[in-house]
């Protein structure tokens, strides 16, 4: 059975893959889940101060990737293969939280969906299906 990441493996894991972009914050990981949370600044911004698309993508496809982690193991070859978002309301923040959840973990393939909110909100902003491509064992 592979070796189920702590958060703190996980931050060294992104920090060191990931130069330059800073370890997320993970707050939580279970059996096929994840959550993160950033706190946002103006970089993350669109004018009226709404958290940017590209910035919630990647909030949704980072929290994905950590998920899988958490039954296969720290594994960098997987890889995104679709990401399918649907904003669903104005993310007007200070700290956006996504949190996903494995609904496929296949052979070749993984699946999760995710849901990004404002921190201390109950209702999402945004709604994601990410897909990642496992790596094959040959």
């Amino acid at each position: 059975m592979p070796h189920t990441p702590s958060l703190d493996e996980l931050k060294s894991f992104f920090a060191e893959a990931f130069p330059g972009e800073g370890a997320p914050d993970f707050i939580a990981l279970g059996d096929g889940s994840a959550s993160v949370r950033l706190e946002i600044e103006d970089r993350h911004l669109r004018p009226g101060g709404y958290v940017s698309g590209p910035t919630q993508m990647s909030l949704a496809d980072t929290v994905t990737y950590a998920a899988i982690f958490t039954r296969i193991g720290i594994t960098p070859m997987t890889v995104t293969t679709s990401l399918n978002m649907s904003f669903l309301r104005p993310l007007i923040t200070q700290v956006a939280v996504a949190e996903a959840k494995l609904i496929k973990l296949g052979r070749t393939l993984a699946v999760a969906e995710v849901l990004l909110r404002s921190e201390g909100s109950g209702s999402p902003a945004s709604h994601a299906v990410v897909t990642y491509a496992l790596p094959r064992e040959d």
